[in-house]
């Protein structure tokens, strides 16, 4: 009995100033080891570096590559884009600047048969290209920087209430519109409550893993998780009970340092213990974090903690209410379902 063809996949990346990565990207995508049938569409923003130029490349280098435009260089719209252009029943979505494993979209067709899942997702494998970034990375994996977020620092495959990246049953996606075109930030999160409200499961599974680029810089790294703070804000207005204790441990340690440093300023020396006791918490924890790194990455693992922390937490307390009154305003699908036959 002939071996069935495992069905076609449709790989999505939302591109923008990516010369650094893109074509790497592009290539752990093209080398797959899947049987199946498989097309890329790059949905690409105002890129101001050389990401068209080489998008254009690798168009001519390989059938399979596709691009559409994204003007409005949106992630979510750039994800939209790729959607409507893209035609297989199974949707991965890629980054510019994320590298899959050579066996990820085999294991993520196999995970959605097995499981039933609506989205498939692992492990967020941070990965840096000097000390500052190698000293993100251990930041962004360790349980005293992100909690005890599954895609960042592993675990047992299950359900999880989100996953990174992810790997989408087509049918799932129209169902859900697609993505909220209104979340700049925090999308994935927002559409896998979406997903998981309607009855559909987010699975998380250790045996899928993406090499992570972390932000090259503090000001990058910075403007990031204050992003992902006021965005998740947003995602808890938006939907009631989305949210929990790991999401209010930023915020509430922003306010604590700040009381403990107007405390110690204007009152007692002892106001300043809580911002001590917080350094030398996150100072602690990133001695076991820098395991195996080199003395420069390991002395900057504090900084990276703290600039995400901070950035995050300030981020939640100072997103503005009317961004989730707009958010609220666009409920319409970005994605359209397909029609409904008629009899």
């Amino acid at each position: 009995m002939p071996q069935q063809q495992p069905p076609a996949v449709s790989v999505i990346m939302p591109v923008l100033n990516e010369e650094r990565h893109l074509r790497n990207s592009v290539r752990h995508i093209l080398e797959q080891e899947y049987a199946g049938e498989m097309e890329v569409v790059i949905a690409l923003g105002p890129s101001t570096d050389r990401t068209d130029e080489i998008a254009a490349e690798l168009v001519a280098e390989d059938p399979r590559v596709h691009t559409v435009p994204n003007p409005t260089g949106r992630t979510p719209a750039a994800l939209n884009a790729a959607i409507k252009a893209s035609r297989h029943p199974v949707v991965v979505r890629v980054d510019g600047h994320g590298m899959l494993s050579p066996n990820y979209i085999a294991t993520a067709v196999r995970l959605l048969e097995e499981t039933g899942a609506a989205n498939v997702g692992g492990i967020m494998h941070a990965e840096g290209e000097n000390a500052w970034e190698d000293a993100v990375a251990a930041a962004m994996t360790a349980k005293i920087g992100v909690g005890n977020a599954a895609f960042h620092t592993g675990g047992e495959a299950g359900p999880a209430d989100t996953v990174y990246l992810g790997v989408f049953r087509r049918d799932a996606l129209e169902q859900q519109g697609g993505y909220n075109e209104e979340f700049i930030r925090a999308q994935d999160w927002e559409l896998n409550f979406r997903i998981r409200e309607a009855g559909g499961q987010v699975w998380f599974s250790p045996e899928l893993r993406v090499q992570y680029r972390p932000r090259p810089s503090i000001k990058a790294l910075a403007k990031q998780y204050k992003d992902y703070g006021k965005w998740r804000h947003v995602v808890a207005r938006y939907h009631a009970g989305s949210i929990n204790l790991r999401y209010l441990a930023p915020p509430a340690a922003v306010c604590a340092i700040a009381a403990g440093l107007v405390v110690g300023a204007a009152v007692t020396p002892w106001g300043f213990v809580v911002p001590a006791g917080y350094l030398a918490a996150i100072t602690a924890g990133s001695l076991p974090a820098g395991k195996g790194l080199s003395v420069k990455a390991r002395v900057q693992i504090p900084v990276a903690l703290a600039t995400m922390h901070m950035s995050w937490g300030l981020g939640f307390l100072t997103s503005p209410r009317s961004l989730a009154k707009r958010v609220i305003a666009s409920r319409r699908p970005a994605v359209p379902a397909p029609p409904a036959d008629v009899e």
